[in-house]
């Protein structure tokens, strides 16, 4: 278990798994978990778990070397996956942003954007999620022990809505959700509490984002609404990215 810029939430989801690791314990051997333990051991290694976006010149060379030393690599979680909400700063000066935070900004070392590991090294397998699912976590690792590929959902927030019988906040509310385009994971818990999907885990397979912005947009659902919901936890997310770039009539830095 690897990290890089993050916060740390997708790695403790891991070690909150608890019971559900019992099913794996004995066939999985952990060589470097430093949130868990001190312990350290060199690699090569059969599986690496990848936390965190790519935003300084020491994490691309890192990650290569990574690369490298892994057989499968999976990277978990929105930053790793989608850069994050770090990734906010791909928008912005970043230069600007270096003066105003640091008295002495010459002595930082770090990149103008906040990207994907994907965007990098190949990547074998991704789990999406800000954080992501421990059940899904616990899903990749029995699969990867099994030899075979890992189940997890690939459509929309919306059936996970229609499973659990809540009312599409959209429809009647008039409450901008990014459910029909957001991949399913989280149990669509924002719409059960009558509060819109905001995509914490990334676009759905095939998700028609410009479909949903035009209809929105229809609805008289201004910018100053739509690109914040669309830049968020997976904003360097292509599908999200070109779709806020388009509401907002400029291109990412």
């Amino acid at each position: 278990m690897l990290k890089f810029a993050s916060c740390d939430g997708c790695q403790l989801s891991l070690l909150d798994c608890e019971d559900e690791l019992l099913a794996i314990a004995g066939a999985v051997d952990i060589a470097y978990f430093l949130e868990a333990t001190s312990s350290v051991r060199p690699g090569p290694y059969d599986v690496a778990l990848v936390e965190g976006s790519i935003t300084t010149p020491h994490d691309l060379e890192r990650v290569r070397q990574i690369r490298k030393q892994a057989g499968f690599l999976v990277t978990i979680g929105a930053c790793a996956t989608a850069g994050g909400i770090q990734s906010l700063k791909n928008w912005a000066d970043h230069e600007e942003f270096m003066r105003c935070v640091y008295a002495q900004p010459e002595f930082i070392s770090t990149l103008s954007t906040s990207t994907p590991i994907a965007a990098h090294v190949p990547v074998d397998f991704e789990l999406r999620g800000c954080p992501i699912s421990r059940h899904q976590l616990v899903e990749v690792l029995a699969a990867l022990i099994a030899g075979r590929k890992p189940r997890t959902p690939t459509h929309s927030v919306c059936l996970d809505c229609k499973r659990r019988g809540t009312v599409c906040v959209e429809v009647a509310q008039g409450i901008p959700c990014l459910g029909p385009i957001t991949q399913a994971g989280c149990e669509a818990i924002c719409p059960a509490y009558n509060r819109g999907c905001f995509g914490c885990y990334g676009p759905a397979a095939q998700a028609n984002c410009d479909s949903l912005v035009d209809h929105y947009q229809q609805q008289a659902v201004g910018t100053e609404r739509l690109v914040p919901l669309l830049r968020n936890f997976n904003a360097a997310a292509p599908e999200f990215q070109a779709a806020s770039n388009r509401v907002a009539g400029g291109d990412a830095s």
